[in-house]
């Protein structure tokens, strides 16, 4: 039974460690589209837009609950995580980082009252939270069966990984932002190395799927067998080593710009 905790803890402190990877910069647009209003007022329309984003994931949360063990919706999510992961990589190598999404808020925000301001921190949010709240359904998809009871359709130990991993990013987005900024200023190749592990992840979830009841292609067991873990944990600590070792431009701090 230890075991088991043990393997839970560690899939929640690399679901936090990501999730804060992935904050970083959607904290600093949340900041962006508050920018234009007074001073007394821009926290106070991250903090309500937090509030409401809460609202909003656990909503989602809730909802992929019953529809997660499908495999068609797993081989949705797992294409999804590899297409994310892939394209992010394939275009730090090779191009231009994609922020037309980041830079469409931006420029649609400008000029707007505080509600409407409210209200599009907590689309912003949930609009980026998709990535990580696949990522983490992922992970806690192949985690072993807990004594918890289920809640909605998932175990109820792997939804409450989902939820504090949630909880974790919009902790980390409202107080702990900054630091991750300055530490992918000091180490750029992180960012990358995130997204390379939302691919990875998605490797995982695509493994669920083929061992799915309905498909059989792997066998039932085998996203739960000692193997498999051994050799998830083992590349993806070896993608996070490299990704934290590897040389890489230094990017203009983007504090800066606020």
């Amino acid at each position: 039974m230890e075991s088991i905790w043990l393997e839970y803890a560690w899939a929640l402190l690399i679901l936090i460690a990501l999730e804060g990877l992935l904050s970083a910069d959607n904290a600093l647009v949340l900041a962006v589209i508050a920018k234009h209003l007074p001073e007394d007022q821009k926290k106070k329309a991250i903090n309500y837009g937090i509030i409401m984003a809460f609202v909003f994931r656990f909503a989602a949360l809730f909802a992929i609950s019953f529809i997660a063990n499908v495999w068609q919706i797993q081989a949705i999510g797992a294409a999804y995580l590899l297409y994310l992961g892939l394209k992010h990589i394939i275009k730090a190598r090779f191009g231009k980082e994609n922020k037309n999404i980041r830079e469409d808020i931006k420029k649609d925000a400008a000029g707007k009252g505080f509600w409407p301001t409210v209200s599009k921190i907590a689309i912003a949010d949930l609009a980026f939270a998709i990535d990580s709240i696949l990522a983490a359904v992922a992970l806690a998809l192949g985690l072993p069966d807990s004594p918890l009871p289920d809640f909605g359709g998932m175990d109820g130990g792997q939804f409450l990984v989902v939820v504090l991993g949630g909880i974790a990013g919009l902790v980390l987005i409202k107080f702990a932002a900054t630091w991750f900024v300055k530490l992918l200023a000091q180490r750029p190749a992180l960012e990358t190395t995130a997204y390379a592990i939302v691919a990875w992840v998605g490797v995982k979830l695509a493994v669920i799927t083929l061992a799915h009841e309905d498909i059989g292609v792997l066998n039932h067991d085998f996203p739960h067998s000692t193997v498999w873990t051994i050799i998830f944990y083992g590349v993806l600590v070896a993608i996070a080593l490299l990704g934290w070792f590897a040389p890489g431009k230094n990017k203009q701090s983007q504090t800066g710009q606020l």
